[in-house]
């Protein structure tokens, strides 16, 4: 059901249903949903077909793309097919941690470089190959999963890999997802691989030779006719037979197979054929197998045998052996798991069971048995594995103490729960978490969460109807069996009722907002407890009730004691009190209620019993204080007496202190008198309490009885309470009389006090004073007894330490034992316990120390040795560093060709552009614009001209001179290259246009186009030195910069707007300019004529009736109409809004900007501040302006198609509105930019002047921030120095023109740009002679010197391309020892040599101490590593000879040579044995810093060059559709030109054009001057008058080329002159607009009548 309402909402594509009526655009959209779905089919079988290969599950289909970019899975796939050359140590984060954790690495590239040698390895054609910048950079993702698609089905053909399965319109995706693809599609702006042609093309590129192939397949048959296995199997595995899947333990099935095969094939063709077909007629075929044949009968043994083998793993209950037949090629099942084995053998082995039960039951699973089984196996343990993360994220929400996050994940369908009321999330969460809390593992499982949930849902639905008081549905709730309580009682319902209801009233009243189920359970175990409890004590109280009328204490105490009763301490010493209290408590009951027969209740007997044992403390305490008092009376002691009538309340009305002796003795006497003759020995005393209950009270055992005692006697000698009253209250009241006359003895007590008080002060004094005198004395007498104290205490102790010093010292030394050994044993068992921790602290402190010594290395001044030498293997070359080299070399010559090329193009298409224009016109024929498109196809093809590197002859051929001047050439361009004041100098001395053509040339190639840092350092270099020679020289006030048109201001810009700053433009202007173009509602025009008439317009087509209003007017007269002024506020407003925009988008990219640009600007404005020190910071920041926007973005902006800004299709042109829109914008921005208002023709912007200084502010600090930039050594970490330790030399390739016009132009300008003749480039120039030929440096015999196209073919070889590697003359010249540079670069290699052999503190130390064998064996060691390195090193990496031979010195006398090289260097001041030549240790320690900058720049550089590449193919890309494009029109002239079947001079097929061409010869025109005179054509003849103009005779006669013509011209009858006429010279005058031109160097002719007369008569125009 769930599956046909997914398919009833899945989106349908690929068809209309008839119903539908689409519109176009419904259909283009409908389209490319259809390509984003099949796009998401192909996804997700590649991700099925990796996850076999891998055994691995990969991101979801949507996020595929994304997870494959760091290449990990798809280097584990190259593993997969490839194990031995993609070992697993060379995968970079395999792991993907540091992906995870902070993204794309440049280090994952190597993933995806080792995944295409892995498929190169195989023999998977390229042509299936992306690049890879498609995977990391995300740039063409399909071309990704069209080159695995591509993968898989090869290496199912080689029996590799599984077959990858067709998912198209089997699996479902929303459409969301679909409209994501979509989106995403749209950004790679490619057309979509045919994936459905893979197979084809596989085919093409794998074509196999047919004749080996058939005898191969002869082979097979002949082998399987003589039924030997081993013959057969060997004729099977033949390479040639192409046959995949042959298992070598299979061959004896494979015999009887395919013997079976062929038997049955041949019978059948024997019987069905006629006996009157020939033998010779019939097709070996028809009884031989066919390799198809083969090949299926191969595939069926393959999955018999596989199908026997799962068979049994199921029967063994194998689960191993299962997953590994299930995982069989053969089988080719999908989707198989290796995690998934259980469920596999569970729901296979039950399949298998239950088909065993049915009739006809083969005994083995079929193939689509087993793949039914492996997806219900993966849908089962994919949702189980959804159920466990389900349970893991509630346990998670659960610990977080969120409810409402508990709440929500008990609700996700994956946990498989029951209900849930997500108005109670408290409840579950705090219900659950105490059983979290109590599981000894602290989390949950599924059955108990299952539990927990359905009765915590069923409380839920209890503390519902409790709080809407349903009484029914309480009761359905509390007893259905999902809740889970016990001790339900059907007659007590309505009490657990009740009681329910009170306590959620009380839980609501004290902030609860729910019942949980320990409370609803205690709550029915309490009113089952209470109904008990009730019963019981009922029948207690009647027993109690009984016993008490009976009058017997025990009966009553034991009913008192019953358990039922429950009564509180209850006492059994003092029964017959309960019983006297509980009598008197029931006759009073009786007495108040009239009825004799009332009972007693519970607690009303709990009561009595309380108050009964309250008497008895009470009269306990009574006798015991009475008895004090008389002890107290009887000792005679009054204070004694007086705090025992204190302490009790025997005594009430108090009794004061001041009479205690009179209490005593009043006493006393009262108790003698009632003793009398003597005591009368009863020990037992009688209290009345409450004045009607007697306690008796035992003198000697202070114990006392409600019960008399027998032969009970008062005793005589006891004071009774109320006779210690009558005495204590008469005496208090005798003692407060006398206090009343007492009343005024305070005043005389006050004035002896003082008296007291001074006495008492006087005599302290006195003692004080004569202790202060004394103070010396007392202290001598105290020291000298502390001292004798002292002394004796030592000298007893000092004797008993002499007499037992023997065994001190043995106690002694044995406590040391044992705190020592114990201290041992603690240490050690401490470390033994710490020992990860302590691992981790020394790798910690290893770690911290290679920190140290990194950091001294790089920012210490003077490094050591010690720490140098631990980094001196950075200074060693990889395989690596080679590698990538030669890719960079590569790379940048392919750029270098390619901008070349592409520029090239572009000047071919311009001009064909023009002559299709004049096609148009119908001022050429139309061969002329064929030729040329054929010229440019020629070009096309032939673009990638092969570089001069191996030719015998011309520059490069195998003679000592001409490889002299080869390397002559090699320091003449290498001093060009880096010295940049010969190049300045040379364009000012050129005319402006020549030297821009110099610079696109010449210059732009000498330096690559800046392909690299070196040469873009160079080349900025160059950029400074011009600049500042031209404000220097030619500028003489500020403002020439922008008025005027600066050389090098110019060749910055064009060469930062061309291909090096091309994807900065772009990247900086096209999201925002795009956005701009793609807002079809916005229009903006500040124009108000325009405005006015665009209204007058809408008004008349609204309401079709002229308008009234005039339509020309001026602007005052557009802006005097509302309607106007309204449209051109809003065209305002809306400029503004794209504007900040655009400005935004400006200033938020400052690092996008080219740094080459950014260096500029701050040169220009260095250098203008330095001439012109009085110029503001406005001014100069207005130049910087100028050269940062107007000229380098504000063309963009404006012609964004111009500059491939944007990408428009071959044809394609921006709309009028758009371009109105961009121009408005780049319009506000050159004001802002310049600070400039809008003011006179613009007037009616000045609403916008806020604006505009507002924007200026911005531009402003743009422009600061934009001129803050290192320089160039600092940005490109480069130095003198750098050159020295590049791997491969500089490399430029320039054309032989080229080489001809720079040497022709230093020879010219020669003293201009190098006055010193003792310069370099004079002995340079001097040794290369005079200017080469083409001939001479492209070799002899190159042309043929008869060929009458000579001239043509000399310059087509003049644009050939040669490679010079450029090296300093200096660095060349052998044994000049007094180079220093070179001598200190030697110095140090050795250096490195030898101490990283041999170890030591300073550089002397080590050159001074002899090697020992042991270092010279590990030295010879390294030495022999290094050859073997070099031996595989390219030749134009390799060092000189005498570097390798130097290096390959033994260890002594390397250290020699070094010696003697550092008392050259010392010598020369470069070096200082003082601080033991530490400047030699500092530079190799900037050696090392530099190599690792160098890498990193290199494989940036790197990146950049493959970027750069992938622009240029691009644009060479748009260069062809445009190219295309010309043609299709061309075509569609020469269609049209053959249905209209007009007249031409020449025909297109070959006969047509050779009877063209003869008609050509034959029609030869003949004017006389005269005549061509009165047409307009001749204007006249210098030195002829016109009546002599009869005389002269013109012939005009066509030649074989189409389009050139012959004049001659005779005077009387006598041929004078002939000139060769090309009609495309004459079409390119009239273009030029050149009116008038000279033949025969006499006669000027009208151009554009001549062309008139051309055209009518030969091309019948």
């Amino acid at each position: 059901m769930n599956e046909e309402n997914a398919a009833l909402h899945r989106p349908r594509y690929g068809s209309i249903v008839d119903d539908e009526r689409l519109s176009a655009e419904e259909m283009d959209e409908r389209r490319h949903q259809n390509i984003a779905y099949e796009y998401l089919c192909h996804l997700e079988e590649a991700k099925q077909w990796i996850e076999a290969c891998l055994r691995e599950e990969l991101p979801p289909t949507t996020e595929l793309e994304e997870g494959l970019r760091n290449g990990v899975y798809l280097v584990k796939l190259a593993r997969f097919f490839a194990p031995k050359l993609v070992p697993e140590r060379k995968i970079y984060d395999i792991e993907q941690i540091r992906f995870k954790r902070s993204g794309l690495h440049f280090r994952h590239t190597d993933n995806t470089v080792q995944w295409l040698r892995a498929m190169e390895s195989v023999g998977l054609p390229k042509i299936f190959y992306p690049e890879t910048t498609d995977v990391y950079d995300r740039k063409n993702m399909p071309r990704v999963i069209y080159c695995i698609h591509a993968l898989s089905l090869y290496l199912f053909k080689l029996g590799i890999a599984p077959q990858i399965q067709d998912l198209l319109g089997k699996v479902d995706f929303t459409e969301e997802e679909i409209s994501n693809m979509l989106k995403e599609l749209e950004k790679y702006g490619i057309q979509m691989p045919a994936f459905s042609k893979i197979g084809g093309i596989l085919a093409n590129e794998l074509s196999v030779d047919e004749a080996a192939l058939h005898a191969a397949v002869i082979a097979i048959n002949e082998a399987i006719s003589h039924e030997v296995a081993e013959e057969t199997m060997k004729a099977l595995t033949n390479p040639n037979a192409v046959l995949s899947n042959i298992e070598n333990k299979l061959a004896q099935d494979y015999q009887e197979k395919l013997f079976e095969a062929k038997k049955i094939k041949q019978d059948e063709n024997a019987g069905g054929k006629s006996n009157s077909v020939n033998a010779e007629e019939r097709d070996m075929y028809e009884e031989l197998l066919t390799r198809t044949e083969i090949q299926d009968n191969v595939n069926k043994v393959n999955v018999n045998k596989a199908l026997q083998r799962v068979n049994q793993a199921l029967e063994k209950q194998d689960e191993n052996d299962l997953l590994s037949g299930l995982q069989a090629p053969s089988l080719s099942l999908a989707a198989v798991y290796q995690e998934n084995g259980p469920w596999y053998l569970t729901n296979l082995y039950a399949e298998r069971e239950q088909k065993s039960q049915q009739e006809g039951f083969s005994g083995m699973l079929s193939k689509d048995d087993l793949q039914a089984g492996i997806s219900l196996s993966n849908d089962q343990a994919r949702a189980h594995k959804l159920k466990l993360e389900a349970v893991e994220k509630i346990n998670a929400a659960i610990l977080n103490n969120d409810a409402v996050q508990t709440v929500t994940a008990l609700m996700l369908p994956e946990a498989q729960l029951p209900g849930v009321y997500p108005d109670m999330p408290d409840l579950y969460q705090s219900e659950l978490s105490n059983l979290q809390r109590q599981n000894p593992e602290g989390k949950l499982t599924h059955e108990e969460l299952a539990i927990a949930v359905e009765m915590l849902s069923a409380v839920a639905q209890l503390n519902e109807a409790l709080t809407l008081n349903k009484i029914e549905a309480v009761i359905q709730h509390l007893t259905s069996q999902a809740i889970g309580v016990s001790n339900l009682h059907d007659a007590y319902t309505q009490r657990y009722v009740d009681m329910l209801m009170l306590l959620k009233t009380q839980a609501a009243e004290q902030g609860q907002d729910y019942l949980s189920w320990n409370d609803i359970q205690a709550c029915i175990e309490e009113v089952n407890s209470q109904v008990k409890e009730e019963s019981e004590r009922v029948f207690a109280a009647d027993l109690i009730n009984d016993a008490v009328d009976k009058t017997d204490p025990n009966k009553t105490l034991e009913a008192l004691l019953m358990p039922t009763a429950k009564l509180q301490e209850v006492k059994s010493s003092i029964a017959h009190h309960y019983q006297d209290v509980l009598w008197d408590t029931k006759q009073q009951k009786c007495k108040i209620s009239q009825d004799d027969g009332a009972a007693l209740w519970l607690d009303e007997i709990q009561e009595a019993i309380l108050s009964a044992n309250q008497d008895t403390e009470d009269a306990h305490s009574l006798a015991i204080a009475i008895s004090e008092i008389n002890s107290a009376i009887e000792n005679g002691d009054s204070q004694q007496t007086l705090a025992a009538m204190q302490s009790s309340n025997a005594v009430t009305g108090g009794v004061v202190p001041e009479c205690a002796d009179t209490y005593q003795n009043e006493l006393f006497e009262a108790k003698k008198q009632k003793t009398g003759e003597g005591p009368n020995g009863s020990p037992w005393v009688i209290h009345k309490i409450k004045d009607k209950y007697e306690y008796y009270h035992n003198l000697e055992t202070a114990e006392g009885t409600w019960e008399k005692p027998e032969h009970f006697v008062q005793s005589n000698t006891q004071l009774s309470r109320e006779e210690i009253q009558d005495v204590t209250g008469r005496i208090t009241a005798d003692h407060h009389r006398e206090q009343l006359w007492l009343a005024n003895e305070g005043q005389v007590i006050r004035l002896q006090a003082c008296a007291r008080g001074y006495l008492a002060r006087k005599a302290y004094t006195e003692r004080l004073n004569y202790l202060h005198k004394q103070e010396p004395s007392t202290i001598r007498l105290q020291s000298s007894w502390k001292g004798y104290k002292q002394r004796k205490s030592y000298k007893g102790r000092l004797r008993v330490l002499q007499d037992n010093v023997a065994t001190i010292t043995k106690i002694q030394s044995f406590v040391r034992m044992w705190k020592a050994r114990r201290a041992y044993r603690m240490r050690c068992q401490y470390l033994k316990d710490h020992t990860p921790e302590i691992i981790k602290i020394q790798a910690f402190l290893r770690a911290n120390k290679a920190k140290d010594d990194y950091k001294t290395l790089i920012n210490a001044g003077e490094p050591p040795l010690n720490v140098v030498r631990k980094f001196v293997h950075l200074l060693d070359q990889s395989d690596l560093d080679f590698q990538e080299e030669l890719e960079v070399t590569r790379l940048r010559e392919e750029v270098v060709t390619k901008i070349r090329s592409n520029q090239q193009l572009e000047k071919d298409l311009n001009l064909m552009d023009i002559k299709i224009g004049l096609l148009v016109k119908n001022r050429i024929t139309l061969q002329d614009v064929i030729s040329h498109s054929k010229k440019m196809d020629k070009k096309n093809k032939g673009q990638a001209m092969e570089v001069i590197t191996s030719d015998k002859q011309g520059l490069k051929s195998l003679s000592k001179e001409k490889r002299k001047k080869l390397e002559a050439y090699q320091h003449l361009f290498y001093m060009l290259q880096t010295n940049p004041a010969y190049l300045a100098k040379l364009i000012f001395q050129m005319p402006q246009n020549k030297s821009t053509k110099f610079m696109d040339t010449v210059i732009f190639t000498l330096y690559n186009y800046a392909s690299n840092q070196r040469e873009e350092y160079l080349l900025l270099k160059l950029f400074k030195t011009a600049l500042e020679e031209e404000i220097k020289s030619k500028v003489d006030q500020v403002q020439e910069i922008v008025t005027g048109n600066p050389t090098v201001i110019k060749m910055v810009v064009t060469f930062n707007r061309g291909t090096r700053g091309q994807n900065a433009l772009r990247q900086l202007l096209a999201p925002v300019v795009k956005e701009i173009m793609e807002n079809k509602t916005l229009a903006i025009n500040t124009n108000p004529v325009e405005v006015y008439k665009a209204w007058v317009n809408q008004m008349e087509m609204q309401t079709g009736e002229a308008s009234k209003l005039p339509y020309d007017v001026t602007a005052e007269q557009a802006l005097s109409h509302e309607e106007v002024k309204s449209k051109l506020e809003s065209s305002m407003h809306n400029l503004q809004l794209v504007t900040d925009k655009v400005l935004t988008s400006i200033c938020t990219s400052l690092d996008a900007i080219p740094y080459g640009m950014r260096y500029i600007a701050k040169v220009l404005k260095n250098s203008l501040h330095e001439k012109f020190p009085d110029s503001t910071e406005e001014e100069l920041l207005k130049i910087v302006g100028n050269l940062l926007y107007y000229r380098y973005m504000n063309p963009a902006i404006v012609a964004p198609d111009g500059f491939d800004i944007i990408d428009m299709t071959a044809g394609g042109q921006l709309h009028p509105d758009q371009r109105r829109n961009l121009g408005s914008v780049a319009k506000v921005l050159q004001h802002a930019a310049s600070n400039k208002l809008f003011e006179g023709e613009n007037a009616q912007m000045s609403s916008m002047n806020n604006f505009l200084s507002q924007t200026y502010q911005k531009f402003r600090k743009f422009f600061q921030e934009a001129c803050d930039v290192p320089e160039p050594e600092e940005k490109f970490n480069i130095d003198e120095y750098s050159d020295m330790v590049t791997l491969s030399k500089p490399v430029i390739y320039i054309s032989i023109e080229e080489i001809i016009n720079t040497h022709s132009l230093l020879l010219e300008h020669q003293e201009a740009i190098s006055p010193d003749h003792n310069d370099l480039l004079h002995e340079l120039l001097e040794g290369l002679g005079s200017v080469p030929d083409v001939e001479t440096l492209i070799g002899e015999g190159a042309v043929d010197p008869n060929d009458p196209n000579k001239e043509n073919v000399l310059s087509q070889l003049a644009k050939t391309e040669v490679s010079l590697a450029l090296a300093s003359k200096v660095e060349l010249r052998e044994g000049d020892d007094t180079d220093m540079k070179s001598l200190m670069i030697k110095t140090k290699w050795l250096i490195v040599d030898v101490i990283r052999a041999q170890p030591g503190e300073t550089l002397t130390t080590i050159l001074e101490t002899p090697a020992t064998s042991q270092q010279e064996a590990n030295y010879l060691k390294e030495v022999e590593k290094r050859a073997l390195q070099d031996a595989k090193v390219p030749d134009k990496m390799k060092h000189n000879q005498l570097d390798v031979e130097d290096g390959q010195l033994p260890l002594e006398q390397k250290k020699r040579k070094i010696q003697r090289n550092l008392r050259t260097l010392e010598q020369a001041g470069l070096a200082s044995e003082t601080n033991k030549y530490q400047e030699l240790i500092n530079d190799i320690a900037k050696d090392i810093r530099n190599q690792r900058r160098y890498r990193q720049h290199r494989k940036a550089e790197l990146v950049k060059i493959q970027q750069t590449l992938s622009a240029l193919n691009s644009k060479s890309k748009f260069y062809e559709e445009q190219n295309n494009y010309y043609n299709t029109y061309i075509k569609t002239c020469l269609d049209n030109l053959t249905r209209k079947n007009a007249r031409r001079s020449i025909k297109l097929d070959g006969k047509g054009e050779e009877k063209g061409n003869k008609k050509m010869k034959q029609s030869t025109l003949r004017y006389t001057a005269a005549r061509l005179h009165e047409k307009g054509v001749l204007l006249e003849i210098d030195g002829l008058q016109s009546n002599q103009l009869k005389n002269v005779l013109f012939d005009i006669t066509p030649s074989e080329e189409v389009g050139d013509f012959e004049v001659k011209a005779k005077f009387m009858g006598m041929e004078v002159e002939k000139v060769q006429l090309h009609f495309q010279d004459l079409l390119e005058l009239q273009y030029e607009g050149v009116a008038v031109m000279k033949i025969f160097e006499k006669a000027k002719v009208n151009v554009n009548l001549l062309v008139f007369l051309l055209n009518k008569k030969f091309y019948g125009k």
